[in-house]
């Protein structure tokens, strides 16, 4: 793991703290028209050292000052714990990146499929449709929509194309690697998270909430900006949600402290051993324009090759990025009002361009 030879703590130069307004949302206590950004907290991590910033509010009725130490629902990152985890078991023989998922859950996949194989799920090739969700996913913020659910209603839609035809960014293919996690082993996927990466790294902000609502100890608010019915908008208070049905694709929970460990952990080959790193930092040739591999997505950043993936759930955007030799690290969490809009938040693109440049 990397070892910091200074660590310095300042207000990061970021968007200006949200500040009050005369008019508020109806009945919510919550400013209509705070801006984008919320909070925003970075680690940038490195050989030549350690920087930390923090800047906005914890939330949006004491304004009271953002919490650094912060946990948030972490998206899509979850992503990479889960490559990891199914990377340990093809390093200790237990999973075949070329088996096909039919062979490890029979039944599971219609004879409409073709093999569909454990490295097409990992690197987003396989050619599984998007499951569906609630309509209305706001008004079942409370409500369990079980993963297995999601899966079936992906398959009963056949597939889009044959695996390794195309790559496309999909929760499902990660959602099934859960179920796939959970067959091998014998036991659920948080606790083999639980056993194989939060614990060895001692990752104690780190957790999967399953069907709570709730995030667990210290944490900041989240907002999400909404349309009613008219075309307007308001802003939400969506810090509770039971989003247990993002599962392996998206249901962690985590702190910029612990991202930043698993981030130079895995980069520094503590997480995988050598050929399995490799394959998570291989995206598919023969797919034009292919950029992720096993998770990670790869993006030239001036003249660094860089390996990241971002995450968003409702009120919350988080990034974690890291130069190949791990010599540059990032880890990116911000609250943002357009945390599910199109695009990355412009806060944490510059904020990401920036440290990695």
């Amino acid at each position: 793991m990397l070892t910091p030879t200074a660590a310095r703590v300042r207000p990061l130069l970021a968007d200006d703290p949200p500040r009050a307004h005369d008019h508020q949302d109806e009945g919510t206590g919550i400013p209509a028209d705070p801006g984008v950004t919320v909070k925003s907290l970075v680690r940038v991590g490195g050989t030549d050292g350690t920087w930390r910033g923090s800047s906005g509010v914890h939330d949006l009725v004491t304004h009271r000052k953002a919490d650094p130490h912060g946990r948030f629902r972490a998206g899509s990152v979850t992503k990479i714990v889960t490559a990891a985890v199914a990377l340990q078991l093809v390093a200790e023989g237990r999973l075949d990146l070329d088996e096909p998922v039919q062979h490890y859950l029979p039944g599971l996949l219609t004879e409409k499929f073709e093999p569909v194989s454990v490295r097409s799920l990992l690197n987003y090739t396989s050619g599984l449709k998007s499951g569906d969700g609630f309509d209305d996913e706001f008004a079942h913020r409370y409500d369990t929509l079980d993963p297995r659910t999601v899966v079936a209603s992906a398959v009963a839609k056949g597939p889009e194309h044959s695996p390794g035809d195309e790559q496309h960014y999909r929760n499902i293919g990660y959602t099934v690697l859960g179920l796939l996690i959970e067959k091998v082993t014998g036991d659920s996927y948080a606790h083999q998270a639980e056993e194989r990466i939060f614990g060895p790294l001692r990752m104690r902000d780190t957790y999967f909430p399953g069907t709570d609502p709730r995030i667990r100890g210290p944490h900041n608010r989240g907002y999400q900006t909404m349309k009613r019915a008219d075309g307007t908008t308001r802003l939400v208070d969506v810090t509770e949600w039971n989003q247990y049905d993002r599962f392996a694709a998206g249901d962690m929970i985590s702190s910029t402290a612990d991202l930043e460990v698993f981030t130079r952990a895995l980069f520094g080959g503590e997480v995988l051993p050598e050929p399995q790193l490799k394959e998570m930092l291989t995206a598919p040739e023969e797919i034009d324009g292919a950029a992720f591999g096993a998770g990670l997505q790869r993006m030239r950043i001036g003249d660094r090759v860089v390996w990241l993936k971002t995450g968003a759930r409702y009120g919350y955007t988080t990034i974690i990025a890291a130069t190949e030799d791990g010599r540059r690290t990032l880890v990116h969490s911000v609250n943002a009002t357009d945390a599910k809009g199109e695009g990355m938040n412009a806060v944490a693109e510059r904020i990401a361009r920036a440290a990695l440049s």
